[in-house]
């Protein structure tokens, strides 16, 4: 049996919880009683693993596997059709001592993806209620979770200062919460009325609406404001301008944060572009530091990166079949294709396609499946060739002008150098659909961390320059 001294050690589970709740779970203790063990069950409400919390590290760790497909879930409600799904074993408990109605589901990976395996035992609910929070990740994940689950059987908590995750504010009012809940899914045309709760939304979370800041490139986050889902950023600049070294740091400072990533690297071999992250993330030549290796590729592989197969030349339908299947499993908020014109092919060997159309439908497909899936897309595209001594333009992208258009942000790499000893190689902004602001970002380059990091300023350099000098340093390396 479960002590009621026993909470005290696990910082995690909320102190209003009761031993009866714990009982009625049939929570398990280690020997040492330094570990819980929640149940988990299947569909057929068999046990098939366990949730384990560690007291000392307050880690939470599905065994034997989350493949095992099981949930953790109350028992005994009233409403046997209607769940709320919470992100955390914290909220769940606040919620069943709460004692609501509807039964309780605690998500095995809280608001960093759904896994296909346990979609089955959330099949028996005809209505889901999400509750996950109030930060972007959290609201982004809800309707994504919902579009998994079935739109028209799921309603959201809607994030606003009043409506806490339940372990933030065990005092709350859930049963007028949970009443409130409205549904995501709308018919094909609405009104204000509807969409007044959006907006408001909207505007109490301005910041978070905005989107992922990037820790590495301040001056992005000023011009662009951040990295929203559903949009479609197209970059382009000259051969060997550092375009895809440039996106893989932009592409990890995301991943770094949380965002679920999926790379097309149809140029450059998954092997060469893993390294280059690799030594992006740990700021200094791995070759030289060998005995750290697994160390950086240990806490690398944490990281929500994945990686497309494909090499060279493929069809759009292939490559499209890849992106919209790693969506749904792995719940994706990035997709980088590196670039356009290795994955369509350089050889007109479909000589009754013209390449332009070719690249055009690519662009529209990729266009359609980001707003349809509300997943940012960015793609490399190699611009026409311009004379050196001009500055690349919108107009200067390699193809027709749907690239451009299409986009709601369109990233020039202009390399400076390439006609002056002095010359600078920056980065321009030179579509931004949601601000409108544009502008410059300077790019110099770290060679040891392959990095385009820019440094962070004191005030007083702030002060004494007029304007900002955008540079690389390597990222410290924390050893245990």
């Amino acid at each position: 049996m479960i002590e009621e001294n026993m909470f005290s050690h696990l910082t995690i589970i909320p102190q209003v919880t009761s031993k009866s709740v714990t009982d009625n779970l049939d929570v398990r203790l280690n020997d040492k009683e330094t570990q819980m063990f929640f149940p988990l069950e299947n569909i057929e409400a068999e046990l098939v693993g366990y949730r384990k919390i560690n007291s000392t590290r307050t880690i939470d760790e599905i065994f034997p596997t989350i493949k095992c497909g099981g949930i953790l879930v109350s028992k005994a409600a009233k409403l046997k059709d209607t769940a709320v799904l919470v992100p955390s074993i914290s909220d769940f408990l606040v919620l069943l001592n709460a004692k609501v109605s509807s039964n309780i589901v605690c998500l095995p990976n809280g608001v960093n993806n759904l896994s296909q395996y346990v979609l089955p035992s959330l099949e028996k609910y005809k209505k889901l209620i999400l509750w996950l929070g109030n930060d972007s990740k959290a609201w982004e994940a809800a309707r994504d979770f919902a579009r998994k689950l079935g739109e028209k059987r799921c309603l959201i908590i809607r994030p606003t200062e009043i409506h806490k995750l339940p372990h933030l504010a065990d005092s709350q009012d859930f049963k007028t919460i949970l009443s409130e809940a409205q549904p995501i899914w709308h018919k094909s045309i609405t009104t204000f009325a509807n969409l007044r709760a959006d907006v408001y939304s909207d505007l109490l979370n301005i910041d978070k609406v905005q989107g992922v800041k990037w820790k590495r490139f301040p001056t992005l986050n000023k011009i662009l404001k951040g990295h929203r889902r559903g949009e479609l950023t197209v970059i382009t600049g000259p051969t060997g301008s550092g375009k895809t070294t440039f996106i893989s740091e932009y592409s990890l400072d995301l991943a770094m944060q949380g965002v679920n990533t999926l790379w097309g690297s149809f140029e450059i071999r998954n092997a060469r572009l893993a390294k280059t992250m690799l030594q992006q993330k740990a700021g200094f030549p791995l070759d030289e530091n060998l005995h750290l290796f697994d160390q950086l590729a240990d806490e690398f592989e944490k990281l929500p990166i994945y990686f497309m197969t494909f090499h060279g030349q493929q069809t759009i339908k292939v490559v499209m079949e890849a992106v919209e299947h790693a969506t749904y499993v792995y719940d994706i908020g990035h997709v980088i294709i590196d670039n356009v014109q290795f994955m369509m092919g350089m050889s007109d060997d479909q000589k009754h396609l013209d390449r332009f159309w070719r690249q055009d439908a690519i662009i529209q497909a990729f266009r359609q499946f980001a707003t349809r899936k509300n997943c940012h897309v960015t793609l490399v595209i190699h611009p026409r060739k311009e004379r050196e001594d001009e500055d690349l333009t919108t107009s200067s992208i390699f193809g027709g002008a749907k690239a451009s258009q299409e986009a709601d942000n369109v990233l020039i790499i202009q390399d400076r150098r390439l006609i002056s000893t002095k010359g600078k190689k920056y980065l321009q902004v030179a579509k931004n659909r949601y601000s409108g602001d544009l502008g410059l970002m300077t790019l110099e380059f770290n060679k040891a961390g392959l990095s385009y990091q820019q440094k962070i300023k004191t005030k007083e350099k702030k002060k004494a320059e007029e304007l900002p000098v955008d540079s690389a340093i390597p990222v410290e390396l924390n050893i245990d």
